[in-house]
């Protein structure tokens, strides 16, 4: 890969596999799907701070009559101006015509049975609402019309323009959602050419080649040759003005993806307890969208799991795992645990086993998971601990068993979080002055220069947030000694942590798991044992020093 993969986003789609007829008499309402899409976009937002977008297509709608519509936002309280923006166009009408589906879809737009949202989370570019997915490809053949929206970042964007342009087109802006967009469109149009083509001599009108299209277009197809170049980590969501959709999947699994299916829905979301939520369905009917393949929907109902390029070695984004998803998910939420878990040790050893005068707390708000975790392994160390100096104080003949009994590990909140901001990206002449408002800490529990204060976080973008203002807000507390643990890989400047981690100054490092060098870091540390290096050397110690003076004043 050529470039570092940017911004994570969230991406919803559903599709409605009866008449709007069927849940207006089942749940209530004809709307009832995008209410449900509505819901997905909420229990995601998460995954958007910057803006939202939706978009609807209506099948089998006749010519004159707007089949696709689309909403988007940038505003500060973006889904709630996307959705009331939406449903607005509901407001006035009567209960009986709120009631008629028929009505509604003929009259009314965002009343499709193929939808899809989008929710973005950017980390560069401009937060125009030009940003905001779904981007759109219009054309007068309904066969050619697409929307795209999707998670991703493609790291080879350069080399996909170029090749447009010598596709004899000319792109209106060099990003990766403009270039894919395109590039699928290209396809697209090659692959419904090719069919009219080839139905064309045999007398059929333009108007039946149009429903011939719509049965033969071979969306797998369409998806290898469009996609036989994409570098990076994509999770992309597509629908076809006729009403196929599909979402395709990287080839490593970078970016996540889950669907399920039933008599009723098809619906596919960046995150799995999104799904069981709303739709209240269990655990195990929840898949996931295979790496390497698209979960393709066609217009008749047929869904079907296939392959548009061969998969690749397992490389799950450590941010989407660590940091981004949501922590009610199982699998998220026993990863982060262990995580933590797997720090306890080396943590131990770091203070000593010195358990009374060491206060143990985290980051919040993401990292409380792994908290939990670390606070398991640490309450096991103690206890082995505990064991070991038994046994020793009954070979000396020496009482005292009382004191140690009544050791535990102290896990307190020590630091709040007032505000959801997201601080890793803000500007740096501005940064400190903003974390000290969104950060707070509890005064009270730390005892001044006796106590050691042991914090966990798990962001992976850590930098001049944590050393220049979170340790300068939790050296108000005046503790002895300030320990950052980390259950996330430094990925941007492994050598600086790796510094932090064997210096013996006030304040340290200890790393979590990820990459080859981390990972190897995390088994040493866990063993006992330093990394090999220039722990020892000046060059080592300055990096280290710099931040704890920094730290202590």
């Amino acid at each position: 890969m050529s470039e570092a993969i940017h911004h994570e986003c969230g991406l919803a789609m559903i599709r409605l596999k009866k008449p709007l007829d069927y849940y207006h008499k089942t749940y209530g309402t004809p709307l009832h799907g995008l209410k449900c899409l509505q819901l997905l976009m909420r229990k995601m937002r998460n995954r958007g701070q910057d803006g939202a977008g939706m978009a609807t297509i209506k099948l089998d709608h006749p010519p004159g009559k707007k089949f696709i519509s689309r909403k988007r936002s940038n505003a500060a309280n973006y889904l709630d101006d996307l959705w009331q923006g939406v449903y607005r166009r509901f407001e006035d009408l009567t209960p009986e015509q709120l009631a008629d589906s028929k009505w509604l879809k003929e009259n009314l737009p965002y009343t499709g049975e193929v939808m899809m949202g989008h929710l973005r989370y950017g980390t560069h570019s401009t937060n125009a609402i030009e940003t905001c997915h779904p981007f759109l490809r219009q054309s007068n053949w309904k066969t050619r019309c697409l929307i795209v929206a999707g998670n991703f970042n493609l790291t080879n964007v350069n080399e996909l323009f170029q090749e447009l342009v010598e596709l004899g087109q000319y792109p209106k802006e060099k990003s990766d959602t403009v270039t894919v967009l395109e590039k699928i469109g290209h396809f697209l149009d090659d692959e419904v050419q090719r069919i009219h083509t080839w139905h064309k001599p045999d007398g059929y009108t333009n108007i039946q080649i149009n429903d011939i299209i719509a049965k033969e277009l071979d969306v797998q197809r369409l998806l290898k040759r469009a996609s036989k170049k994409f570098d990076g980590g994509y999770v992309l969501g597509g629908m076809i003005g006729h009403g196929d959709a599909f979402v395709m999947r990287d080839p490593a699994g970078i970016r996540p993806a889950f669907y399920f299916e039933n008599d009723e829905f098809v619906a596919v979301a960046s995150e799995r307890p999104a799904l069981q939520t709303v739709f209240n369905v269990p655990f195990s009917t929840i898949r996931e969208v295979e790496p390497g393949h698209a979960l393709i929907i066609k217009k008749s109902g047929k869904v079907s799991m296939e392959p548009f390029t061969k998969p690749l070695p397992r490389a799950a984004c450590s941010f989407e795992r660590i940091y981004f998803s949501r922590g009610n998910d199982r699998d998220i939420y026993l990863e982060r645990k262990e995580l933590g878990r797997r720090l306890a040790r080396s943590i131990a050893k770091a203070v000593k086993y010195d358990f009374d005068n060491t206060v143990f707390s985290y980051i919040p708000n993401t990292a409380e998971t792994a908290f939990q975790g670390m606070i398991e392994g640490l309450e096991d160390e103690l206890r082995h601990w505990r064991k070991k100096k038994m046994k020793r104080r009954e070979r000396e003949g020496k009482n005292g068993f009382g004191k140690l009994l009544k050791t535990k590990v102290r896990n307190e909140k020590i630091v709040v979080k007032d505000g959801k901001t997201r601080t890793f990206i803000a500007d740096t002449s501005s940064r400190d002055d903003m974390v000290s408002h969104v950060y707070d800490v509890t005064y009270g529990i730390v005892r001044d220069e006796v106590d050691t204060l042991v914090l966990l976080d798990d962001s992976i973008v850590r930098g001049t947030t944590m050393r220049d203002s979170i340790i300068k807000i939790v050296s108000r507390l005046k503790p002895k000694r300030i320990i950052i643990v980390s259950s996330a890989p430094q990925i941007r400047y492994p050598r600086l942590l790796r510094h932090r981690y064997v210096e013996d100054g006030r304040v340290r490092c200890l790393q979590g798991y990820g990459g080859a060098a981390a990972r190897r870091w995390q088994e040493e540390a866990t063993q006992g044992r330093l990394p090999q290096g220039k722990e020892g050397t000046r060059e080592a110690r300055r990096p280290a020093e710099k931040h704890r003076q920094k730290a202590l004043r």
